[in-house]
């Protein structure tokens, strides 16, 4: 498995809450969806035996067809899984921590105490995310490059990898690498 973290956006930039909230890529997005196209063709020989998943959200769909054409692939020619949209902060999407932590101090320390389990208001937590994604990996039959969020990516690193629930929320999920999963390890490329 191949994740792929989509390209950074303005709200990225910004610190902003993103969520499900569907918001495009900005240049540097751009650039860093062709770096990791071209890091997966120094490791994959024959990226076309490859299978290709996507949340459906403009930032991964953009990040994924990037990939695909600067793999020298149809860029339309995959697959789009609603189940990948990334989980949703609820109220709390479009905020920067900061605003949370001046809004809604409460539940802001709730959630610093049991990220995994944190459920934000109208939101979801990543034990959520987990059965939602859980069915998704199942599903899969070969090797493939899945473009999505950070937090579907801390949710793979739980389910994988075996990366403990305390941990796997407080992970680094970098724009522009890819995030290799192969026999219950990871490691980034």
């Amino acid at each position: 498995m191949y994740f792929v973290r989509h390209g950074e956006t303005d709200w990225n930039r910004e610190a902003r809450l993103q969520g499900q909230r569907d918001t495009p890529l900005n240049a540097l997005g751009r650039e860093q969806a062709r770096f990791a196209a071209e890091i997966l063709a120094r490791h994959v020989p024959d990226p076309a035996s490859l299978d290709f998943v996507a949340s459906p959200l403009s930032r991964t769909v953009e990040t994924m067809e990037i990939l695909r054409r600067t793999l020298g692939l149809d860029p339309g020619s995959y697959r789009a899984d609603p189940r990948l949209v990334e989980l949703t902060f609820g109220r709390w999407e479009g905020q920067t921590w900061r605003e949370v932590r001046r809004h809604d101090p409460a539940q802001a320390s709730l959630r610093e105490r049991d990220k995994w389990n944190f459920v934000p208001p109208e939101g979801e937590s990543y034990a959520m995310l987990r059965d939602r994604i859980r069915p998704v990996l199942a599903e899969l039959r070969q090797p493939t490059v899945l473009v999505s969020h950070g937090g579907v990516a801390r949710v793979m690193l739980n389910i994988l990898a075996g990366l403990r629930e305390e941990e796997a929320p407080r992970a680094d999920i970098r724009q522009g690498r890819v995030l290799v999963f192969e026999g219950g390890r990871h490691r980034w490329s």
